[in-house]
């Protein structure tokens, strides 16, 4: 594998580069003193930022972007083997690496690599991290799966040994990493294009935690269904939490706000901890747990964690407040797995509201197919729901699977389900159908945030 020299600042160039996280490399290795380019199929405000930064970015797939003079190639992992400008670097004979094979290699540099998986609540979880480090004075930098308002962006480097990212199971791309602190907040079946069932899931988990060095740590959520079997004789410490089991930190005397966000009492090693969050959910409750184990084992004062969780307000697309229209509250969320669905739902429950619609937008037919009957559940803990067409993201094949397929297994359930196939149906059957004291959310991992936006006139 070719490796960076990061003293020695050469020409890289990104295939994919706006992308939420090749972007943020892109960014990290522009501020070292790279020459840095790249290429996307389309501008987007991720790509108007980096141009502004003085990152070149070409647009299309064309074998002309790729010039003699690039030393470094960095693929994101939807470029396949057909791609006109893989296949120009490979004709070239420039070296390339996988995003997560560069992330794996910047992470060499710190001292404390901080790795944060899960099936869900990464980005979240790893916003929190990032909000204590920060009010620790502690100078991190930061690689976050989506934009966090305290630094105006997904990316921020610092100049200390803190070195903070989210790491994704998907195509096993964690497992190129090099954490010294490791956490697993959840571990459910997911990306089956990808992984052959949860037994496979499970296992690249394991050999994630095995990546941890003797000196290291390990935080891993005691909810995970036997998760001794990961933990097992693992030579670094391991610490664990829970909001229904025994473990290290626990939550007691969990209770909910008018907007559904909760303040509790965290049973630790070293005594109990009060703290209140400004996240909706028992979920919230769960990655709080996660960090504030974090913020202990490095030693961080208990007082900077509690204003730094209680300051939180989420990232982009994490039950997002994004405006008021006709007296309608308009949230969004990125939930695309029915976990996280049914978590963003039950803290919906507790927001102020009449009737709770959720617009859903299936995300892959794949996912789709595969968790149909329990995505009808947890879609039905609203009181209507409005299906979009599913986002199809880099598959080609349907598998004979659509939306209506879904909005037919809703309805079974006795919940009120309405599919619409183009996004300005949607938009009108929503303004002729709620009412004053209605709360929207739109869900999903594609582009659905654009109907609220539509209607707020954004």
């Amino acid at each position: 594998m070719y490796e960076i020299d990061f003293n020695k600042p050469v020409h890289v160039f990104f295939v994919g580069i706006g992308g939420i996280s090749m972007s943020g490399l892109a960014e990290i290795l522009h501020q070292a003193g790279f020459r840095v380019s790249g290429s996307d199929w389309k501008s987007s405000a991720i790509t108007k930022g980096l141009e502004a930064k003085g990152i070149q970015v070409f647009y299309g797939e064309n074998a002309a972007h790729i010039s003699d003079d690039i030393d470094c190639a960095v693929l994101t992992s939807a470029v396949k083997e057909s791609n006109a400008e893989f296949t120009a670097i490979r004709e070239k004979k420039i070296p390339y690496l996988s995003r997560a094979e560069l992330l794996g290699q910047l992470m060499k540099n710190y001292k404390t690599s901080i790795a944060i998986s899960g099936t869900h609540g990464k980005t979240t979880t790893t916003s929190m991290v990032s909000e204590i480090l920060l009010k620790a004075d502690t100078d991190p930098t930061l690689s976050i799966g989506g934009i966090l308002k305290t630094i105006g962006g997904n990316i921020r480097v610092g100049k200390s040994d803190y070195f903070v990212t989210e790491a994704c199971e998907y195509t096993n791309s964690f497992l190129s990493f090099f954490p010294t602190v490791g956490l697993i907040l959840n571990v459910e079946e997911d990306h089956l294009d990808f992984f052959k069932d949860l037994a496979d899931i499970r296992n690249s988990f394991r050999k994630f935690a095995e990546l941890l060095p003797a000196e290291g740590c390990l935080i891993i959520n005691a909810d995970i269904p036997d998760y001794q079997e990961i933990t097992n004789g693992l030579p670094c410490k391991v610490i664990t939490y829970s909001t229904e089991h025994s473990a290290d930190y626990t939550a007691n005397t969990i209770a909910y706000n008018e907007l559904g966000c909760a303040s509790f009492t965290a049973v630790t090693p070293t005594g109990e901890a009060q703290l209140s969050l400004k996240v909706p959910g028992l979920h919230n409750v769960s990655n709080a747990l996660a960090a504030l184990a974090l913020a202990d084992y490095l030693a961080v004062d208990r007082t900077v964690t509690h204003d730094a969780l209680f300051g939180f307000t989420g990232t982009d697309r994490r039950f997002e407040y994004k405006g008021t229209i006709g007296g309608v509250n308009i949230i969004d969320d990125y939930a695309h797995h029915p976990t996280e669905i049914a978590a963003t739902l039950t803290a919906a429950k507790n927001y102020p509201h009449n009737t709770l619609w959720c617009v859903f937008q299936p995300h892959t037919y794949t996912r789709t197919k595969a968790f149909l009957d329990d995505f009808a559940k947890a879609l039905s803990l609203a009181d209507k729901v409005v299906l979009a067409d599913i986002y199809a993201a880099r598959e080609t094949d349907t598998l004979g699977i659509s939306s209506e397929d879904l909005q037919a297994k809703i309805q079974a359930l006795g919940c009120d389900a309405t599919y619409l196939p183009s996004f300005d149906e949607i938009e009108n059957f929503l303004l002729e159908n709620c009412i004053k004291g209605d709360l929207l959310i739109t869900m999903g991992a594609g582009d659905v945030v654009k109907i609220g936006e539509n209607l707020l006139g954004m």
